[in-house]
């Protein structure tokens, strides 16, 4: 199922802001690895941008209802790492081709950066990469796979770090299901997370033409977009004493995530 945003509008737009690729190529992730943690805590997930009038933009999608795990919430297409992948790059492709059937290996599809991972609430490592899709006419040619992806849909990515953008987009009703919130645009909340070792967090929800764009999800293109466009969001980010790099959170969280010894 295609939500109306995963349609594209110009057939033959091409990215024009080489700056936001250049600002993502230029913070891709340095020392920080985690390989050396089990397999079975890694993942990754693709960000792929695309331009529209302008504006760049980020695929995503609402997960099926039926799964076991976070049904009905958006996501971006990736998943855990799997015995035949060779790298988070291939996991994320890998993962994007069979929710969405994006193509394995496509010349409109350019891969410009891997950036710093982040924990999930299940404590599984999560390296975003992120990719430039040149054709945007490509996003016509995807399927959701529907034991997976309940739909398909696109976002104004700098809509997540200033919300009044996403006035312009088909929202979906407030008070409904898929925004259950008062708050038109952007709503937060501070908690503890006791799954994280009682960890403060603050949970971003963003209104979207479909599923609320929440949680680590939310996480990760806020991170994508301070990179891409430079400049911090319009409201504050962070709850007071809450870790922000995956090196301090890493470092605090250590139940389910014991590095793998290394032989001597």
């Amino acid at each position: 199922m295609l939500c109306s945003q995963a349609t594209a509008a110009d057939p033959n737009s091409e990215l024009t802001a080489p700056a936001s690729g250049d600002c993502l190529r230029l913070h891709a992730r340095g020392p920080i690895c985690p390989s050396g943690y089990p397999q079975s805590k890694l993942g990754a997930v693709l960000i792929l941008l695309y331009e529209e009038a302008g504006e760049l933009r980020v695929l995503l999608t609402t997960r099926s209802k039926t799964l076991r795990t976070h049904p009905g919430q958006t996501a971006l297409p990736g998943g855990r790492v799997d015995d035949t992948d060779a790298s988070f790059i291939e996991t994320a492709y890998r993962e994007a081709h069979e929710e969405v059937g994006l193509p394995l290996s496509s010349p409109d599809i350019h891969t410009v950066a891997v950036l710093e991972p982040a924990i999930s609430l299940y404590k599984i490592i999560v390296t975003p990469v992120v990719a430039i899709l040149t054709r945007p006419s490509l996003l016509n040619e995807l399927k959701a796979e529907e034991s997976e992806v309940f739909c398909i849909f696109t976002h104004p990515l700098r809509a997540v770090l200033d919300p009044t953008i996403a006035k312009s987009e088909p929202l979906v009703d407030i008070g409904t299901e898929d925004w259950p919130y008062e708050v038109e645009l952007h709503s937060t909340s501070d908690t503890v997370v006791p799954l994280l070792g009682n960890m403060k967090y603050r949970m971003h929800r963003f209104r979207s033409s479909a599923s609320p764009i929440k949680g680590l999800t939310a996480d990760l293109l806020i991170q994508t977009a301070k990179i891409a466009f430079g400049h911090s969001p319009t409201y504050e980010q962070y709850v007071l004493g809450q870790l922000q790099t995956f090196k301090e959170i890493s470092a605090f969280v250590t139940d389910g995530l014991i590095k793998v010894k290394e032989s001597a």
